[in-house]
């Protein structure tokens, strides 16, 4: 069973994708907190990353940075979910490290395909 590491600052998502997640198939463990998301990381072994950019230092452009800096995680996906839309934004995620790139809102099955494509 892959497991998945969800970093949003809010809980209400964090909690909605960890219950879509298990429902699919997957360990998903949710953090609302972005200066643990390293520590927690190194705990688990995810086999993603869902991060969003629009958090408190580290923000997702950061933290994305940082896990890739990390040998171990640095093949490991990184889906970026967030409600930023533009050009620059996504420029600056994926010069990051970051695999794919998710804007909000979307559809839950376009989020079940990119993740199933992404593992």
């Amino acid at each position: 069973m892959a497991k998945i590491l969800i970093v949003d600052d809010d809980v209400e998502v964090t909690t909605l994708f960890e219950k879509f997640l298990t429902v699919e198939g997957y360990e998903a463990v949710g953090l609302n907190e972005s200066a643990s998301a390293v520590d927690l990381a190194n705990s688990i072994i995810p086999d993603l990353f869902i991060l969003d950019l629009m958090m408190p230092q580290p923000d997702g452009f950061k933290l994305c940075r940082m896990l890739r800096a990390i040998p171990k995680f640095k093949h490991t996906p990184i889906l970026i979910i967030t409600a930023l839309g533009d050009s620059d934004s996504r420029v600056v995620a994926f010069g990051a490290g970051a695999d794919d790139y998710l804007q909000k809102p979307f559809h839950i099955a376009e989020l079940a395909k990119r993740i199933k494509a992404l593992i």
